[in-house]
């Protein structure tokens, strides 16, 4: 499956990118598994993603939880904890 991937923030900054388009293996079903696969890509994926538990997540402009299937998902928007003011 191929998907839109857009990254906020630190996440971002990490990565070196904003956004990207990436083909995902079968095995990634829910956002958990695009968090720990995304974590396999190298060095600087491994850090943006190194505490997946903060990271937030929303599909197709609508915040998700992280067991959350990605299935039909055109665009998926990746960011880090959002602070309030």
């Amino acid at each position: 499956m191929k998907v839109n991937l857009v990254y906020f923030a630190w996440v971002r900054e990490r990565i070196g990118k904003g956004e990207e388009e990436i083909d995902l293996p079968d095995s990634v079903v829910t956002v958990r598994d695009l968090l720990e696969h995304l974590k396999g890509l190298g060095e600087e994926y491994e850090n943006a993603f190194q505490y997946t538990n903060v990271i937030r997540v929303a599909i197709n402009q609508e915040h998700v939880e992280h067991d959350e299937p990605i299935a039909g998902a055109r665009e998926i928007g990746i960011f880090p904890p959002m602070t309030g003011g």
